[in-house]
């Protein structure tokens, strides 16, 4: 066990969120992306790029839905933020021709809030839980009822006194959505008659979400540029339409506007995201790990120290990507350089003593 790892303190989401959104490759959306994506949103699953194994799935479940005459069964998607969670629930409701209610799980801190909204939903129609795991235990226990029996007991009164009045509720549609499928109750998780997790995309995937979001801005852009931005974009269409905004706002003013392999290029520099999507924290995080510690194992709060930031922003702002990527990795002792960050960063590894069993000698000799 490493003790610089210990701690009591658990991360503070919301401060995590912020971190994360404040990056240009952050996978969190912010205001601005929020207005655009509702722009870009792809209207029904022909218009959905990627998640070919999840559009299939689905359509099946919606189709069978639609035939019967009955509303589809709830659905559980999981998956990084970026993927498209939010965009396949609204594409459900559309498929289903029914209204849809977004909300999110630490909105629902007691089971009355949620049995407001409940008690409020029309027959068929889709209710979006986002961060489903965030949600309260009580409003989890009340939600469990719901979505099996369309039912929920609201208490009146307190103590000996109180009487469980029961309301039934039409026929809905559960969109549950969630970073952290893990953390779901398993009696919760089980509730759900479609569970599809999000995968991250490939580049020629997000070369096609790039085109259309480019077409969709009367953004000029040629196949070139697009592979450029794709490369840098993590895997994550959120991401890579970010960087196309950006780049585009880069055209405008330094070119003629067309977005080509070297202007996407340069504007990425300016913004300092290199080849492989890494951005300040991140090469911060590596060049700390790779020079000052010769590659570790070091623990992740000295590992923070160096960097400047709190170990829940280097834990779990930076490291997933690295770790993703194969430039770093997770171990007992702490956390290791692989050799593909140093091959990455352009630095050289050091030679490591080693004894004549052909381990590295500890102590140097």
């Amino acid at each position: 066990m490493n003790w610089d790892d210990t701690t009591d303190a658990a991360p503070d989401a919301e401060g995590l969120a912020a971190s994360a959104g404040e990056r240009l490759v952050g996978s969190v959306a912010d205001r601005e992306d929020q207005a655009v994506e509702a722009a870009l949103r792809p209207k029904d699953l022909g218009e959905f790029i990627g998640q070919e194994k999840v559009r299939e799935q689905l359509d099946l479940v919606l189709r069978a839905a639609r035939a019967r005459g009955a509303t589809a069964d709830h659905v559980l998607l999981s998956g990084a933020p970026g993927l498209g969670k939010t965009t396949l629930s609204m594409i459900i409701a559309a498929e289903m021709g029914a209204p849809i209610r977004i909300t999110s799980g630490p909105a629902i801190q007691h089971a009355g809030d949620l049995a407001a909204i409940l008690s409020s939903l029309q027959e068929g129609e889709v209710l979006f839980l986002d961060e489903i795991h965030r949600m309260s235990r009580p409003a989890e226990e009340m939600l469990y009822m719901a979505m099996e029996d369309y039912r929920v007991d609201v208490i009146v009164g307190k103590g000996p006194g109180a009487t469980a009045i029961p309301l039934e509720l039409p026929p809905f549609t559960l969109v549950g959505a969630t970073t952290r499928a893990g953390l779901l109750p398993p009696p919760l998780r089980d509730r759900f008659g479609f569970t599809a997790h999000m995968e991250f995309y490939e580049p020629a995937e997000l070369e096609r979400v790039i085109h259309r979001s480019a077409n969709l801005l009367d953004v000029e852009i040629d196949p070139h540029g697009a592979a450029e931005i794709a490369g840098r974009s993590r895997g994550t269409p959120r991401i890579a339409n970010r960087l196309l905004r950006r780049v585009r706002d880069y055209a405008q003013v330094k070119a003629d506007g067309h977005i080509t392999q070297d202007i996407a290029g340069a504007a990425l520099s300016v913004y300092e995201v290199d080849g492989r999507g890494l951005d300040r924290l991140d090469r911060a995080v590596l060049e700390a790990l790779l020079k000052l510690f010769g590659g570790g194992p070091v623990g992740l709060s000295t590992l923070a120290v160096a960097v400047g930031e709190e170990r829940e922003t280097v834990e779990e702002v930076a490291e997933p990507f690295l770790v993703r990527e194969g430039l770093l990795a997770r171990t007992p002792r702490g956390r290791v350089a692989t050799p593909a960050a140093w091959v990455h960063l352009g630095l050289t590894p050091p030679q490591q003593n080693r004894g004549t069993s052909g381990q590295q000698d500890l102590f140097g000799a």
